[in-house]
């Protein structure tokens, strides 16, 4: 592993998405058992080594700013790494969701530390946006991460503390900043030139708004599946299609971390289908859910295993290089 010297790992705040995916995966077997009655426990392990990700990754990137503040301002100052920072507010949010089955008070405390984190990340990194000169290469689908997954989770989180009516005002900010980003996304991806292949894999993140957006409606909402849910699980699915369609030359990026940003989408929309499936009566929702289901937990599983090989292999973490040049997307996604 890549490490200042004398100190610990640095790891790029991207290594939050690990969390996302553990965590999506974990709440979808919470839906699977409600719905088909597998075993409970799953969901359980999968959310114990979720936390234990989260605190093991919370630690090490407080810690990178401690011992090379350079490479963490770097990576904070970056076009396309820093959306990826905004991901430590949403995986406390997504701990705290998990951590309501065992205390609530726990819950409320991370989900305030998460929240907060978000918002006050979301509100700084779109006001630097909002003052404009951006390279258009350099926009990617991390842009939905700030605003769009950090106010989608917010209000799924709040409507399971009970907390509906905030949660609702979080979803609206998520949902219509999602529209608003992904126009700008898909004019760069029809117009501009061709993404590298280092920034290909953050294509992943393309299925999340759609997919992370009905599980945040149905928790906002009355739970009920009607026409808004079925739009966004449709969008989710057209997206994961796309995604399949494009694995060749996303591939092109040999496997690395980035390649958790395909997680948290394809694990929310198996989870909205799932939880949908017993209400639907044998419709296309529960006949779909679970193949998504199943596709959800291969494709997790797939890219645990690739980085538990990492790992041993010590090829886990890159070191980054300290300049004061902007750091190059390809030296640090994936």
């Amino acid at each position: 592993m890549g490490k200042q010297s004398g100190g610990p790992p640095l790891i790029p705040a991207s290594f939050f998405g690990i969390v996302l995916g553990l965590a999506g995966l974990s709440n979808a077997w919470r839906a699977s058992h409600a719905a088909w009655g597998t075993p409970a426990f799953v969901a359980d392990v999968l959310f114990a080594i979720a936390a234990a990700a989260w605190l093991l990754i919370v630690i090490f990137y407080a810690l990178k700013w401690v011992w090379a503040p350079a490479a963490a301002l770097q990576e904070a100052e970056h076009p396309v790494q820093c959306c990826f920072i905004g991901l430590a507010g949403v995986s406390t949010l997504l701990i705290a969701q998990g951590a309501l089955a065992y205390s609530r008070p726990t819950a409320v405390v991370l989900f305030i530390l998460g929240a907060g984190c978000t918002l006050f990340f979301a509100l700084w990194r779109t006001g630097l946006l909002w003052q404009g000169g951006r390279a258009t290469g350099t926009t990617t689908p991390v842009l939905y991460l700030p605003m769009v997954a950090g106010g989608f989770v917010t209000g799924t989180v709040a409507a399971s503390l009970g907390w509906k009516e905030w949660g609702q005002l979080a979803f609206g900010a998520g949902f219509l900043t999602w529209l608003a980003v992904e126009s700008v996304l898909l004019l760069r991806l029809y117009t501009a030139e061709p993404m590298p292949p280092a920034l290909r894999p953050t294509l992943g993140i393309q299925l999340a708004p759609p997919a992370v957006g009905a599980v945040s409606y149905l928790a906002v909402g009355n739970g009920a599946p009607d026409l808004v849910v079925h739009l966004l699980i449709g969008y989710g699915l057209l997206q994961a299609m796309l995604l399949i369609r494009l694995s060749r030359w996303i591939a092109e990026q040999p496997f690395g971390p980035g390649y958790w940003a395909f997680t948290f989408g394809g694990t929310a929309l198996a989870g909205a289908m799932v939880h949908l499936a017993p209400v639907d009566r044998g419709g296309a929702i529960a006949t779909l859910a679970p193949v998504v289901f199943l596709l959800a937990n291969l494709v997790v599983g797939g890219i645990a295993i690739g980085t538990l090989a990492l790992m041993v292999r010590g090829r886990l973490i890159t070191p980054p290089p300290i300049s004061a040049a902007p750091i190059p997307p390809v030296a640090r996604v994936g």
